[in-house]
């Protein structure tokens, strides 16, 4: 039994896993923003244009029911990945762990010296030395520099990089941007030099809510009692004699090294921890200790359920199954809905006057086009009435042009005025009548151009119309 559990090599450390995925996330977050598909960025949520770019696509800020399926997508996505992997985001992906690993153990320790080694993260640098606070101080403005970087490219994503550059060269007319730039770059020097894991641990809600999608099955970095032994009792305390002085079969040394390595300064043999934040350095710590006795890691990435009985891990279950479901309709809907963006935007609106009786009989109705083109050419727009011959459109008489998308100008307001020249034959004969049409807009320079649009016409009475005549 005990030739099954020894192992030939030590497994390729998880910090290495996670520093390659830390260069592939840094490497997509900062070439994304410069990557065009038909001349948009792949993600834009711009305020100034009020549009949002997705995959090459523009929507404009009256299209944006498309954020709601955005939203929920990330929330359930946030729920599967946490019911699946626990805190994987935050040890694996999140900015602050990537931040704290480049400051903590790139520039504090490998590039300075200020901390000895990357795998004691408990002990603190002596500030009493003189040195040492020049070196903290060296460390802060060299991470301040990063964060400058990444604060800019956290923008890139609200503003283009083009335009951001272009408002930088003037930043006292552009305030609000440069404040945001300088704030944001601050706050990420702040929290990545003082506050640290005190961030994950306090402020981040990521770990409150975590612990309602867990399950016996998630996967986490979690401690082998029955091998090691019980470092803790069942109350928390913990137990002052090591595990192996317990019972000889109890394979924890109590050497400390999960505990020294932990940027959260918490000891996973105490059980899953809401600090925890699934980085694996615990595991790799032990792996290297228990290669010398030639055992596996009493530290694993596993679930409670594997550890306890020995078997496999259930990614596939009633849950996570539930979570794939949800996400593929929303994605679906999103796909179908995204795909039927229209090349124009149309509102309209009556104005406040019910209708004009003119000389002649006929009856006006007039009302406010707030046309959109979505396109990046200009067109020429007119309109139609469908299935009503009785009446025609009689303002603007000739096709109104809107700029597209390339000269920023595409929003143009029109007065339409639309005539029935016959009313005695829809009109009641003491009240008024409210009559829904159906107005096409369309570019006259491109067939494939075209909405439709409902609204209602007023026909006054046959009392009105004979008391103006």
């Amino acid at each position: 039994m005990q030739a099954e559990n020894k192992i030939s090599k030590i497994p390729l450390p998880y910090r290495f896993r996670r520093y390659t995925l830390y260069v592939c996330v840094a490497i997509i977050a900062l070439t994304m923003p410069f990557i065009q598909i038909n001349g948009h960025q792949i993600f834009l949520l711009s305020f100034v244009h009020k549009e949002l770019h997705l995959l090459g696509v523009v929507f404009s800020v009256q299209e944006l029911y498309l954020m709601p399926f955005l939203l929920i997508m990330l929330f359930v996505g946030i729920f599967f990945v946490t019911s699946l992997g626990g805190r994987v985001w935050c040890g694996w992906a999140c900015p602050q762990t990537v931040f704290r690993v480049i400051y903590r153990d790139g520039i504090e320790t490998k590039l300075l010296g200020l901390r000895k080694h990357i795998h004691d993260k408990q002990k603190k640098p002596d500030f009493h030395k003189v040195s040492n606070q020049i070196k903290k101080l060296i460390s802060i403005i060299l991470f301040a520099c990063i964060a400058l970087v990444a604060s800019a490219n956290f923008l890139f994503f609200f503003v283009p990089p083009y335009e951001f550059f272009a408002y930088l060269s003037d930043p006292l007319e552009h305030r609000i941007l440069f404040g945001f730039w300088l704030g944001i770059a601050a706050f990420l020097t702040l929290d990545v030099t003082f506050l640290g894991e005190n961030f994950c641990i306090y402020a981040c809600p990521y770990a409150r809510v975590q612990s309602v999608l867990y399950d016996n099955d998630t996967i986490m970095a979690i401690y082998d009692p029955k091998r090691g032994g019980a470092v803790y009792a069942p109350n928390g305390t913990k137990n002052e004699l090591a595990p192996k002085k317990q019972d000889p079969s109890n394979e924890c040394t109590n050497c400390n090294h999960c505990v020294k390595v932990c940027p959260t300064h918490i000891d996973i043999r105490k059980g899953m921890q809401l600090e925890c934040i699934n980085c694996l350095e615990c595991v790799d710590a032990c792996t290297s200790v228990m290669a010398h006795y030639q055992r596996p890691s009493l530290v694993q990435w596993s679930s409670p359920n594997a550890v306890s009985t020995n078997s496999k891990v259930r990614y596939f279950r009633l849950k996570t199954i539930g979570y794939i479901v949800v996400l593929c309709v929303i994605f679906a809907l999103l796909l179908v809905i995204g795909s039927k963006k229209e090349s124009m935007l149309l509102n309209i609106d009556r104005n406040t006057q019910a209708y004009e009786i003119r000389k002649s009989g006929a009856v006006d109705n007039y009302y406010t086009f707030l046309i959109q083109n979505t396109d990046e050419e200009p067109h020429k727009f007119y309109f139609e009435i469908l299935g009503d011959e009785n009446l025609r459109i009689l303002e603007p008489s000739e096709p109104v042009s809107v700029a597209g998308a390339s000269n920023g100008k595409q929003l143009r307001k029109v007065i339409v005025a639309i005539r029935a020249d016959k009313p005695h034959n829809v009109a009641l004969e003491d009240e008024d009548k409210h009559q829904t049409i159906t107005i096409r807009a369309f570019a006259v320079d491109d067939e494939n151009i075209t909405v439709e649009r409902k609204t209602f016409f007023v026909y006054p009475s046959v009392r009105e119309l004979s008391k103006n005549h």
